[in-house]
């Protein structure tokens, strides 16, 4: 089995029409809504990351979820599973990443258990008024691929670390500290008047596009040597490393001068569904994907 034959299962199962982007998008309220988990030594290794970057961390992965859907990141809650082996000192540590990552977002709730190790489940709320909501559906002919920010440079820094080196730090904090794009995904969503697709790069740049042009049937070429990056990592962790929380977005060309920021990787042609990376077709990107479950 893998997670996304598991997540068809579900949206089927429950005949849900919300199942499918990064956040839930709840019209009749105006909000979004998104949950994540970290698990340790699946997610993090505590030998590798520091309290306060363990909550931090919690809170960014939540919030760049957000602001994947366009909306204004509000509200979260956070659930601790947590052994014998923390203290509250940990749990004072950890709320300080918390709020450190979070700035003006509140944390209004949670629960606490106690588990064999650390688990971690957080829900974030974003508030959708004055903003145009996103789908990776909604790629469309002839629109622009942009990205926000460089990557590969989080699952280099991860490759560090298990390689037990601590330099260069700039890679390292990209991994423990990753930053969610609000700035770019509120200047696309207030100021769209069309549908567009965006979502962030947890699980890898390829992914993403691959995500988006499957959900919306169309093909997305990309010139990779437009993909900004730092000059260490190679072009198979660009495109495959994941955890940069960085943005990637199909939208109107006209758009783009509303925009400040962004680097234009490529573009949406109408088409057999899947990706053209310089040239190269690519139908199933599966096996190159981090794989949460055995199959």
């Amino acid at each position: 089995m893998n997670e996304k034959s598991l997540i068809q299962i579900i949206k089927t199962t429950l005949n849900s029409e919300y199942i499918g982007d990064d956040c839930a998008y709840l019209k009749d309220l105006g909000i979004v809504i998104t949950q994540d988990s970290l698990v340790e030594d699946i997610h993090f290794k505590r030998e590798f990351i520091t309290t306060f970057q363990l909550g931090y961390k919690t809170a960014m992965v939540n919030i760049s979820d957000v602001c994947a859907s366009g909306a204004k990141p509000m509200y979260m809650t956070i659930s601790l599973s947590l052994p014998n082996s923390v203290d509250e000192e940990f749990v004072k540590e950890f709320y300080e990443g918390v709020k450190d990552a979070s700035k003006d977002i509140k944390i209004v709730g949670g629960d606490l258990t106690g588990s064999d190790k650390i688990y971690i489940s957080a829900t974030a709320i974003g508030k959708t008024e004055g903003r145009k909501i996103s789908s990776r559906s909604n790629a469309k002919e002839n629109y622009k691929i942009i990205v926000s920010g460089e990557h590969g440079s989080s699952a280099y820094g991860l490759n560090l670390l298990l390689n037990n080196k601590t330099e260069p730090e700039y890679f390292i904090k990209k991994h423990l500290m990753p930053v969610a794009q609000e700035e770019f995904s509120r200047q696309i969503a207030e100021n769209s008047t069309e549908d567009y697709a965006m979502m962030d790069t947890s699980d890898g740049l390829a992914d993403a596009l691959m995500q988006i042009a499957q959900a919306s049937k169309v093909t997305l070429i990309i010139d990779s040597s437009k993909i900004p990056h730092a000059p260490q990592v190679d072009m198979e962790t660009v495109l495959y490393g994941g955890e940069d929380y960085q943005l990637v977005a199909a939208v109107p060309e006209h758009l783009l001068k509303k925009l400040d920021a962004y680097t234009i990787i490529g573009e949406v042609k109408n088409g057999n569904t899947g990706l053209i990376i310089d040239g190269k077709v690519y139908t199933d990107i599966d096996e190159k994907l981090y794989k949460h479950f055995k199959e």
